[in-house]
């Protein structure tokens, strides 16, 4: 294609990144890791494949964690933790802010590696996880300086365990670890069966920034490592993931006065009156559900129109769906990559085509031969029985229904099992303060949507099967610290109080959540990477 011939059709040419350092930090260990403890990696042992999803071709062999690897990992954690706890705050944050340097300087790395590992278009990779891992290290650094003056009577709660899903491996990270840094407690961290590459990629940086051995720890593995790091002899448990998994992890932490964060699945709504900028609301939806491949909890899955806009609405968003850009998620010009695991991509052909109610729309990208790929979905005129429209499906599927009053809309918005977010869009400031407060939600978002700012609450107490306290903002520095003259079975009462009745309802109390399965071994009811494999 000539120049004028691009110019005349103003065509999206390929503007492929270069893999090529990635591949050759891989190549420097041998494409085999061990886990990082105590300041160093450790022999690999029996190991387990990290494929690129994007083309399915192996990237790297990684070890898979024991019960004896995560005793060696808490032991040299708590060996680390009172030298840790015991320097001045500021001398903690420079290490955090040295952490958030090198994140910087080592972002081109980063943001390739967590690609090919992840398949997430390299465009969010560059611009969005990375950039936020770095803010929220230097956030924490802040945060930890104001620790003496802000939080003089609490302490650190001791050894951290941290379980993260494969959606956000580097981001789900940062959330973990900084403020349980910035706090001066010490981490043993299991990142996503999936995705450990970021994680490993990290304890090196880590060591880069002078971080003391033994503070932070990685372990990786499968299922069976996070349900052993659950039952470990840690101080706290910090789970970002599946509601079913959430679930077996609050029963296994019960009465053992432990601190827990969970922060679980979502079927948000996303609420577009008929006085909403159609066009502004429409680009704001590309976001909510297609960004990342709609693998992110907060996705607004549910769209919820007025009836007197809705065919215009569903016109205009099949337009702009059919713009999409899918394909190899190194092209900076892609708008949509690959779906995390070929387990995954099941789980949502499935779930979509045992759905068959409503009219299906899909958009007419020209899928990769090799890969795991899903078009952008629309599928409009849904009820709210439907198991779609009630379902965390967890990939690039919208499914839509209208409504006739605002009262109306926030009933359908509340009509479900999860609570994590939710946005509206309209013109009118007073409908949007009369609706938002109606909303069951940790998080609204008005005329905006997916902005978990690292200085603002995200998930605080939410409502049914979804959340728990704040993973963000100051509010999760406080869930890492402790009242000493508080006997640890009350303060883990504080860490715990938004959690037990919504996973816990005596309704749900007999119930049996689903169990997931590892790819590799028999059934098992923990999921591997943070999701379940058998559900979404």
């Amino acid at each position: 294609m000539t120049i004028k011939e691009i110019f005349d059709s103003m065509a999206y040419g390929p503007a492929p990144e270069s893999a090529s350092e990635a591949l050759a930090w891989i190549a420097k260990h041998n494409g085999t890791f061990g886990h990082y403890i105590d300041g160093q990696f450790s022999t690999p042992d029996k190991t387990f494949t990290t494929a690129n999803p994007a083309t399915g071709k192996p990237l790297a062999q990684v070890t898979q964690g024991t019960e004896a690897d995560i005793a060696t990992a808490v032991a040299a954690a708590r060996r680390a933790q009172p030298k840790w706890a015991k320097l001045p705050a500021h001398k903690r944050a420079q290490t955090l802010y040295a952490l958030a340097r090198l994140t910087q300087k080592h972002a081109r790395l980063l943001a390739t590696l967590e690609t090919l590992d992840n398949g997430k278009p390299i465009r969010e990779s560059r611009d969005i996880d990375i950039p936020l891992v770095a803010r929220h290290f230097s956030y924490h650094a802040g945060l930890a300086q104001l620790l003496p003056s802000e939080h003089p009577d609490l302490t650190p709660l001791g050894v951290c365990g941290a379980i993260i899903p494969w959606n956000f491996p580097l981001l789900m990270l940062a959330w973990k670890v900084a403020p349980a840094l910035a706090a001066g407690n010490t981490i043993v961290l299991k990142p996503a069966e999936y995705t450990p590459l970021s994680a490993l990629l990290f304890a090196e940086i880590s060591r880069e920034a002078g971080l003391p051995k033994g503070v932070l720890n990685i372990v990786t593995g499968d299922g069976t490592t996070g349900a052993t790091l659950v039952d470990a002899q840690v101080d706290k448990i910090a789970f970002t993931g599946s509601t079913s998994v959430g679930r077996r992890i609050r029963e296994a932490t019960a009465g053992r006065g432990l601190a827990l964060t969970l922060e679980l699945g979502g079927k948000s709504p996303y609420i577009v009156f008929d006085d909403a900028d159609l066009d502004s609301a429409i680009e704001g939806l590309v976001d909510a559900i297609w960004f990342n491949q709609g693998q992110v909890c907060c996705a607004g899955s549910r769209l919820l129109v007025q009836e007197g806009i809705a065919p215009r609405f569903y016109a205009k968003l099949k337009r702009r769906m059919d713009g999409l850009r899918l394909g190899d998620p190194l092209d900076k010009a892609i708008d949509i990559g690959a779906i995390v695991d070929p387990i995954q991509l099941k789980t949502i052909t499935d779930l979509v085509k045992n759905n068959p109610e409503g009219d299906h729309y899909q958009a007419p990208c020209p899928l990769p031969a090799h890969g795991s790929f899903y078009p952008p979905t629309l599928i409009t005129g849904l009820g709210t029985a439907s198991p779609l429209m009630q379902e965390e499906i967890f990939g690039p599927v919208l499914v839509a229904m209208t409504f006739r009053t605002p009262e109306e809309a926030a009933q359908l918005a509340n009509n479900t099992k999860y609570g994590l977010a939710a946005t509206l869009w309209t013109e009118n400031i007073n409908l949007a303060l009369e609706i938002a407060p109606k909303l069951k939600a940790g998080v609204v978002w008005v005329n905006a949507t997916n902005l978990p700012l690292e200085s603002c609450p995200f998930v605080v107490g939410g409502e049914a099967a979804c959340s728990g306290p704040a993973a963000t903002s100051s509010i999760s520095i406080r869930n890492v610290l402790r009242d000493p003259s508080t006997p640890a079975e009350e303060d883990a009462t504080h860490h715990a109080r938004f959690l037990l009745r919504p996973l816990l309802r005596p309704a749900q109390a007999g119930a049996q959540p689903g169990r997931s399965r590892s790819s590799r071994s028999s059934p098992s009811p923990w999921a591997s990477a943070g999701r379940p494999r058998s559900s979404p």
